[in-house]
């Protein structure tokens, strides 16, 4: 209990404090974007940092060296807690947006840090803006900005199903960008802190990146059948590094 309250009053000072930083960097957007995004991605990053350092996280990291350095892809990951986007985002190697809830847009000073980043915000009641959102997470990746998303489209708290089924909308972006997928495993990260709200435990947590798949030359009913292939990949691996905690 002590971790969160701690924590929770740090991100409350940092989202105090993020206030008059965003306004300097919403000037410096405006005759330098590449500034700001770069130093808006230390920034969060560095108190991601802090947030896993408090909560005694330890992290195995594995198949890092799958991860593309110089290309933007499109990140899909299984989802049980909000710790997998602070763990995960401090590993991407540039620019990446996530794909996010729309209730997100709520919280004026994160969705700010959040746009400054290239998040996206999901609404799947209004189909025509869920289309629009995935032309701008496309048009993003053209432009060398990976995007990443949870395919499951919401945190599964029913952990007698492993992974989720996911939603194949999620892999259009891929296709339509012509950019690689990276699937992205993480086990271990509901107990930091959903299983026990609101405690915040150390735990060891396991990040497994895959090899990147490329769709270039899939036929029709290869890529129709690709999401529940990479499902159950994925679901491979987590049993495999369960075993591991």
């Amino acid at each position: 209990m002590i971790r969160f309250i701690i924590i929770a009053i740090l991100l409350v000072i940092f989202l105090i404090v993020s206030i008059p930083i965003q306004l300097v960097m919403l000037l410096i957007g405006f005759v330098a974007p590449d500034v700001r995004d770069k130093t808006s991605l230390r920034i969060v990053n560095w108190a991601f940092g802090v947030v896993i350092k408090l909560s005694g996280i330890k992290k195995t990291v594995i198949g890092y060296e799958n991860v593309p350095k110089d290309e933007a892809v499109l990140y899909v990951m299984n989802h049980r807690s909000i710790f997998d986007i602070i763990l995960t985002y401090t590993l991407m190697p540039g620019l990446t947006g996530f794909i996010a809830k729309k209730e997100m847009a709520k919280y004026a000073t994160l969705s700010t840090w959040m746009m400054f980043l290239h998040c996206e915000f999901l609404d799947r009641d209004n189909p025509r803006k869920g289309l629009n959102m995935m032309k701008s997470s496309v048009n993003k990746i053209k432009k060398g900005i990976s995007m990443a998303i949870f395919p499951e489209g919401t945190r599964n708290k029913n952990t007698e199903e492993t992974i989720l089924e996911f939603h194949k909308g999620s892999f259009k972006i891929a296709e339509m960008a012509g950019c690689r997928i990276v699937p992205v495993v993480l086990n271990n990260t509901s107990p930091i802190f959903e299983d026990h709200l609101p405690a915040i435990k150390s735990q060891h947590v396991i990040i497994e990146y895959m090899k990147p798949i490329d769709m270039t030359g899939m036929g029709r009913a290869e890529k129709r059948e690709l999401p529940d292939k990479i499902r159950e990949q994925m679901i491979q691996v987590y049993n495999r590094n369960q075993a591991m905690i």
